[in-house]
């Protein structure tokens, strides 16, 4: 959680938090962690090794071995779990689609004036190049590796026979889903680029046979075919109400009598929507990135559903420590069947009840 600054000296040290990333990044930018490997350093082999002086690379690597995430032995270092596996770009646990990602996101912070001045996002005037959709969506995969199955636990898919992963990307939800329903089909919608990648992940997983692709700009054409559910994760955000309201109006559509479509996202859940804190962070990345997006009260959300013609509009629970975002996931349902599911109503003035 964020926290609430009310003096000075608390102000000062929320700023000056920028340094340990700085250092972290740095780090990244070096690939020590990848040069480091399995073994144990010097300072002069390791900076002769990154091209470095001594007297940097020996402050740095005080540092990280002080957070952790270097392993300090008299005037050696070696890497830690976490830096010889999601940090090394030998071992297969590497996450590097995510942390180049980060590594360019402190680029693009320090540009956020540009966007605050003129609403737009930075580079708004230089398209989307398929590269950088690939390298985005393989970021999104290594960001919810050990999330989708958490997930894919808790919403349960009762009698579905076929789910769609509304702008899915690398498809790693519907093949969580798919793990968990022996019968289920799947497929994942979203454009060409993000698909590639989807299918290089599935390559790799015994449901792929029931997993099928849809290569669809949803955000401006109708969603062809018809589905039980409908999953709609992290995409919520990157659109304006009024491009959510559209596409929630082709969901339903697509979907089957009584079929469910299942948001997850950053909600606030407070009455002046300030809350959770780290939702409204991220709203300051969709200013940066996206032409309309933010991030939305759980309650105006649920009234853009029943707006669009959906019958009900509820949060479901998820386990703490399991979710993606705090209270993240509303469930609703098109006409007809209604699913029987738990869950808690979302209320159009913003107060839920309990559960």
């Amino acid at each position: 959680m964020t926290q609430r600054i009310t003096t000075f000296d608390e102000f000062r040290d929320v700023v000056s938090a920028y340094r340990l990333p700085r250092v972290l990044l740095i780090a990244l930018e070096l690939d020590l962690f990848t040069t480091v490997g399995d073994r144990l350093w010097t300072i002069p082999d390791l900076a002769k090794e990154l091209k470095v002086s001594e007297r940097g690379l020996s402050i740095i690597c005080r540092n990280l071995a002080a957070v952790g995430v270097l392993q300090k032995k008299g005037a050696s270092y070696r890497n830690s779990r976490l830096g010889a596996t999601a940090l090394n770009a030998y071992h297969r646990a590497y996450r590097g689609g995510y942390l180049n990602l980060i590594k360019r996101h402190w680029a693009d912070w320090i540009r956020l004036s540009e966007s605050v001045r003129s609403g737009l996002p930075i580079d708004h005037d230089i398209p989307d190049s398929p590269d950088y959709r690939r390298q985005f969506t393989w970021a999104m995969h290594h960001t919810t590796l050990e999330i989708a199955p958490a997930i894919a636990a808790q919403v349960h898919m009762g009698r579905a026979k076929t789910l769609l992963d509304l702008g899915g990307g690398p498809g790693t939800y519907a093949m969580a889903f798919l793990a968990r329903n022996p019968t289920l089909r799947a497929a994942v919608c979203d454009r060409e680029p993000a698909l590639e990648v989807a299918k290089e992940i599935a390559g790799r997983h015994k449901a792929r046979h029931r997993l099928s692709y849809l290569p669809l700009d949803f955000s401006k054409d109708p969603i062809p075919g018809s589905y039980d559910v409908i999953w709609y994760s992290n995409v919520l955000h990157m659109y304006s109400p009024e491009e959510n309201r559209a596409i929630f109006r082709r969901a339903l559509a697509a979907l089957t009598p009584g079929g469910r479509f299942i948001i997850q996202d950053a909600f606030l859940h407070d009455r002046e929507g300030l809350y959770p804190a780290e939702a409204s962070l991220f709203a300051v990345s969709m200013l940066l990135f996206t032409e309309g997006g933010n991030t939305y009260s759980a309650s105006e959300t649920a009234n853009w559903l029943k707006d669009a013609g959906f019958i009900t509009a509820k949060s479901l629970p998820i386990r703490k420590e399991t979710e993606d975002w705090e209270d993240g996931i509303l469930e609703a349902s098109a006409p007809g069947q209604r699913p029987k599911t738990t869950g808690r109503r979302i209320q159009s003035k913003g107060n839920r009840t309990a559960r």
